[in-house]
């Protein structure tokens, strides 16, 4: 019996043994527990973290509206204020720079239809191009009265130049131009790109123009009393000689339109054939500048210089243009200078019908013009009496300034005005006993 009950007492478990399996009865408990912390915690780190780079987002989305909003109420203001700014300083030199778009002649649809001879009579819509006016070939036959031979004005390298009344009563020059390649075709494009985005009171008004594959013809203000040139070179009872007063009005608008061309004018143009027949004169001899066929755009990656093919006239070209081909503003100051010459002295600028050493206006002049003595003797008949003596040593200076051979030596156009503005003040306030009366003026020039 006693074996019995000690056979079915469970035996006894070695002391170590049983803590072993208790030990294991419990650990997977501990484990869980900790395993589930952990996770708890990767939870939370992982949402707060979230929170945060949302947060960061929101802030920048909103700080990037914000931003972009200051952008846009700057860009206004800075549009509104420098459209001030523009209008003040073109104001000031009394001229206007109206930019567009290029024009198009090939995809013009008067180029491909409506300007063919024999097209349609009707007057076209005015273009969008400042005013200037697209017309056809069959308005202008009218106008002209077919090109008649008794309305010719002159002519020159590009074409020929007529008189001619418009639909609506307006008196025009209109220029048609010869087809003889693509030297014409380029000198058409540049005149009617430039001056319908280019507008100043010292530049002659492109009021519009006709292309087709046939006939290429512009049409500019009327410009009554005809070119500079007729007036110091071949004067008449039309064009009689100018007094010392107008020459030195003239010799100012030129200059400002000139300094138009070079400092307000985007990009910078290079007139590349300033002299005396491109000089207009208006009702009360005031003076535009005209033809553009050769003008040249200088970008501000060229520094103010290009290289192009001479191109010009004898007599007007710079030197260092004239054997290099380099191009700049300072060109044309040499040029206004020998056009300044021609009204000091009356001269052309080639004449080799003169005694030898006088062929050339420059040459003879220059070393002439820094003499007081000989600056009197040079001058132009036409005028003598009608000046102060420091006025005419003034113009002389100014003239010997700009055909300087070398181009740094030559000064830029707006010191130009700026030098002949008292000049010309001057002489408006005093009333010369001998200046002549032949031409009436109706308005007293402001400057």
């Amino acid at each position: 019996m006693e074996d019995s009950n000690i056979a079915a007492a469970p035996p006894a478990m070695p002391p170590g043994l049983s803590t072993a399996k208790n030990h294991t009865y419990h650990n997977p408990h501990r484990f869980y527990s900790k395993s589930q912390n952990h996770q708890h915690g990767t939870n939370l780190s992982l949402n707060f973290i979230i929170i945060i780079i949302i947060s960061i987002i929101l802030i920048i989305a909103v700080f990037a509206i914000f931003l972009i909003i200051a952008l846009l109420r700057r860009l206004k203001s800075v549009r509104k204020h420098g459209s001030c700014k523009e209008s003040g300083i073109l104001n000031n030199t009394s001229s206007r720079f109206i930019a567009h778009n290029s024009i198009n002649l090939n995809s013009s649809p008067d180029v491909e239809a409506r300007c063919l001879n024999g097209g349609s009579i009707e007057r076209t819509p005015p273009s969008r191009y400042r005013g200037v006016q697209v017309f056809t070939y069959k308005e202008l036959e009218l106008a002209t009265d077919n090109f008649s031979e008794a309305n010719v004005m002159g002519s020159g390298g590009f074409g020929v130049v007529y008189k001619g009344t418009l639909a609506d009563g307006t008196v025009a020059a209109i220029k048609r131009l010869q087809r003889d390649g693509k030297r014409e075709e380029h000198a058409f494009r540049m005149e009617v790109d430039l001056l319908s985005r280019l507008n100043s009171p010292y530049l002659v008004e492109l009021l519009g123009y006709c292309a087709d594959q046939h006939h290429r013809l512009l049409i500019f203000e009327f410009m009554p009393n005809g070119t500079l040139h007729q007036h110091l070179h071949h004067p008449s009872s039309q064009y009689r000689p100018l007094d010392w007063g107008t020459r030195l009005r003239i010799a100012l608008d030129c200059a400002r339109a000139l300094e138009f061309l070079h400092e307000h004018a985007v990009p910078t143009v290079i007139h590349r054939d300033f002299k005396c027949t491109n000089v207009l004169l208006d009702q009360n001899l005031r003076a535009k500048v005209s033809d553009f066929g050769l003008a040249k755009m200088v970008s501000d990656k060229t520094n103010g210089q290009i290289s192009t093919r001479v191109l010009g006239t004898t007599g007007y070209l710079a030197p260092e243009y004239a054997s290099t081909g380099k191009l700049t503003t300072k060109s044309d100051v040499y040029s206004y200078g020998v056009v300044l010459l021609q009204l000091l002295t009356g001269r052309v600028p080639v004449d080799i019908k003169r005694p030898p050493g006088e062929h050339v206006l420059v040459s003879w002049a220059l070393p002439r013009l820094t003499n007081r003595d000989k600056v009197a003797q040079m001058v132009d008949p036409a005028i003598q009496g009608q000046y102060s003596k420091k006025d005419l040593i003034q113009v002389a200076a100014i003239a010997a300034m700009c055909v300087q051979p070398e181009a740094d030596y030559r000064p830029l156009m707006v010191d130009v005005v700026q030098s002949m503005i008292p000049l010309v003040k001057n002489c408006n306030s005093i009333n010369s006993p001998g200046s002549s009366r032949v031409y009436r003026q109706t308005s007293t020039p402001k400057y």
